[in-house]
């Protein structure tokens, strides 16, 4: 088949180019990705292989009557893409710089690659301009997951453009919509020929195939970037790898415009839900692929949800790709909840703490793999032959964010931009309807979005004023993006702060405003791009790596105690001091890290098997109840048994002579000190003090995450971070020194301080 479509495009190769005055149509049942005869005249050249490939798709076309003309527009789009090849390895110049590309990285582009360029013009403020670069943005995610190795641009070009002053406007959307591409912002006047937006695929910047418009179907670009793989003999199904003996680093890419906003306790906290009987809050930290469970007082619960990715199972193993949207179903003990970036409805069983993929449907033989399944999984790797997904159409499940529980088994699921309604059927595992105009969405689901709404109207204007740029607007309904960000829990109206990342609460008697004072951070465990376990490695663009101490030891060999003694920063200080959850140790070399290992051991040995059976009914009959317990914990104020500011963690190890190295991480959880003359000590000069802390090196990043912190009106000071710790102590151990007369050897015990400040 695909022979016959070459042959047929050679046949059109050799036909002669006509130029007739009026425009024609082309016969064909495509899509009209050319529906505006003057954005045409921008971007659209009749003479080159652009109309080729359009007119196998069965487009709309423009053709005009002067080839001067066209020799014109063919112009424009080469210094177009000229432009842009001159600027891929420039970070900044006259009339440029780049957004969200890793600094130091070498090679980002491969010139000789499939590029997908976004052309937009940037309006700050306008709604309308934000709505199309959502839509052009999420058609570029979705191309990114079918072909990983596209590589995409996006362009943004005004006067308005300050090319020293990122605009908060241009920060917010890529932390909102997760843009992982780097964008190029321009104030070139060649591009302010027309004001259109398209998309432009090419190889190499040569052949260009040009798309006007951002309503582009997804389908139609799928085709185009599919057709140039097979040209050039490069399949989409087919995951590149060097070696087959080692099994690959599974990257994770995020966005590099301000890496440092994902050492806040929450980054785009974007979504909440609520279970009132239970007094559960079920908050879904979108950019951390995680949703928190907490009560009331703040204390959390749980955590479902590791690392990003797409995986089933126990809450500590299951992956998740920015959840949003959820509702809580009391007689199932269940939370449903949208997985965004996997275009997935999915169930975490509360009782069973398990986490279950219910739309689409998976394949049952990955739900019930085995054990040895899942050990070639962590240690081998095969050829990644990726299923035939169905093709892209303008039904397809995308990137959803809003559900709403609409009968027993029918949930209304709608995308982020509000323009795409899914009716879907759990039993069956299949969508009853879908909707795109936005009449009759309101007619459906208006009463249920405006029933969402409602707790909204007792919250200040000012307040959501400040989520307008991160919500999308809906007909009728004032704040409607809202909808699923505010939830009411006993007597409180919660609030998701987007731009401020936090969580807020009013009170409904008294209206009065206050933060939740969260604790027990140890049930969050180690976030996954600090360290990763011996089972799984990331990699993460801007992985914070950085170490904060080293030391050499040289010892006998034996038992050795580490004492690590940590300061934190100055003008701060610990929510809490850190919990075994936030710390991981490794020993490597001639070394076995045993910490808590031998204490339990040799408590074992003292007493017998029975005396240990009475002391644990012991322990049952004279323990502190769960509820009583947590009151006890909730009264203390936070920081407030923690001495001086300083952390304390042990590890114990057992050596063999040679070298050997210990690597411990933590997460400190902090908050800056309450400043003694708050007159003097502004908000931005709070906020910078936050940033050297967790950006110290870089001050055009630095600069980006105090404009983040700046967005909102709330009190820096209530804003809680993470600080990573990560220290590597090496040990160089001799021999074992021999006992007099004997054949045996002595062991050895020592013990090691380490002091670390911050």
């Amino acid at each position: 088949m695909y022979s016959r479509v070459r042959r047929l495009r050679r046949m059109f190769w050799v036909l002669p180019k006509i130029y007739p005055g009026a425009s024609h149509r082309l016969s064909g049942a495509g899509i009209n990705v050319l529906a505006d005869g003057r954005s045409t005249a921008s971007w659209f050249n009749g003479s080159n292989s652009i109309y080729r490939r359009l007119e196998l798709t069965g487009c709309q076309g423009q053709r005009y009557s002067t080839v001067s003309e066209t020799k014109h527009k063919m112009l424009i789009t080469d210094d177009v893409l000229s432009f842009i090849r001159s600027s891929l390895h420039q970070p900044r110049g006259t009339f440029h710089c780049w957004l969200n590309k890793t600094a130091g990285s070498k090679n980002l582009f491969k010139e000789d690659g499939i590029f997908l360029v976004l052309i937009g013009k940037y309006l700050e403020g306008s709604s309308e301009a934000g709505q199309n670069t959502f839509k052009m943005f999420e058609k570029a995610k979705s191309l990114l997951q079918r072909y990983p190795s596209l590589q995409v641009v996006g362009l943004q070009y005004g006067k308005s453009i300050r090319l020293n002053n990122t605009t908060t406007h241009m920060l917010q959307r890529i932390i909102k919509e997760f843009v992982t591409f780097p964008i190029l912002l321009s104030n070139k006047n060649i591009f302010e020929m027309e004001n259109v937006s398209c998309y432009i695929i090419s190889k190499g910047f040569q052949t260009p195939i040009v798309y006007p418009g951002e309503d582009v179907d997804l389908k139609v670009l799928d085709q185009a970037i599919h057709e140039l793989n097979a040209e050039y003999g490069k399949g989409a199904n087919v995951e590149d790898m060097k070696s087959s003996w080692v099994k690959p680093v599974e990257v994770v890419k995020e966005p590099d415009v301000c890496s440092a906003s994902r050492n806040l306790l929450f980054s785009f906290p974007g979504c909440i839900s609520a279970d009132e009987n239970g007094n559960h809050l079920f908050l879904s930290d979108v950019n951390h692929h995680r949703i928190i469970v907490f009560n009331s007082n703040g204390k959390i619960l749980d955590a479902i949800g590791s690392s990003p990715g797409f995986e089933d199972g126990e809450f500590e193993i299951a992956k998740l790709m920015r959840p949003a949207a959820s509702f809580y179903h009391a007689s199932e003990d269940c939370l449903y909840f949208v997985d965004s970036e996997n275009h997935a409805i999915r169930r975490a069983d509360m009782g069973r703490r398990i986490v279950e993929t219910v739309f689409p449907v998976t394949d049952g033989i990955k739900k019930n793999k085995g054990l040895w399944k899942w050990i070639l999984d962590k240690i081998w790797v095969k050829w990644n032959i990726k299923a035939k997904s169905e093709e892209f159409n303008s039904d397809s499940f995308l990137f959803p964010w809003h559900i709403l529980r609409s009968s027993n088994s029918d949930v209304v699921v709608l995308n982020q931009s509000l323009g795409t309604l899914w009716i879907i059927d759990l039993e069956s595992g299949s969508i009853r309807e879908v909707l795109k105009e936005s009449s009759k969405i309101l007619e459906i689901c208006g009463q249920m979005i405006m029933e969402k709404c409602i707790p909204l109207g007792q919250l200040p204007a000012f307040w959501l004023q400040q989520q307008v740029d991160t919500t999308c607007p809906f007909e009728g309904i004032p704040y409607a993006g809202l909808m699923s960000s505010v939830a009411t829990c006993q007597d409180h109206v919660v609030l998701c702060d987007m731009v401020g990342q936090t969580v807020v609460k009013l009170s409904k008697e008294s209206g009065s405003a206050t933060s939740f004072q969260f604790s027990n951070f140890g049930v969050l465990g180690l976030p996954y791009w600090l360290a990763s376990s011996l089972e799984q490695v990331y990699a993460v663009d801007d992985q914070s790596g950085d170490l904060d101490h080293s030391q050499c030891f040289r010892l006998l060999p034996g038992k050795v105690d580490i004492d690590l003694n940590v300061d934190v920063p100055q003008h701060t200080y610990l929510v809490e001091q850190p919990q075994e959850g936030c710390i991981w140790r490794q020993a490597r070399g001639a070394a076995a890290e045993i910490s808590g290992v031998e204490n339990k051991a040799s408590s074992s040995e003292k007493v017998g098997v029975a005396q240990q059976w009475y002391d644990e009914i012991d322990n049952l009959s004279f323990s502190t109840p769960p509820e009583e317990s947590s009151r006890q914990e909730n009264s203390r104020h936070p920081g407030e048994e923690v001495q001086d500011g300083r952390v304390r963690i042990g590890a114990t190890i057992n050596t063999s002579p040679g070298t050997s190295e210990v690597i411990i991480y933590a997460a400190l959880y902090l908050r800056l000190k309450k400043s003694s003359n708050p007159h003097l000590d502004t908000r931005e000069s709070k906020a910078a003090r936050i940033a050297e802390i967790l950006e110290p090196k870089r001050k055009s990043k630095k600069d980006l995450f105090v404009k983040l912190m700046m967005m909102s009106d709330r009190d820096i000071e209530e804003l809680i971070f993470m600080r990573p710790l990560h220290v590597r102590l090496k040990f160089n151990c001799r021999d074992h020194p021999k006992a007099d007369n004997t054949k045996g050897v002595i062991l050895t015990d020592s013990s090691v301080k380490v002091h670390v400040t911050l």
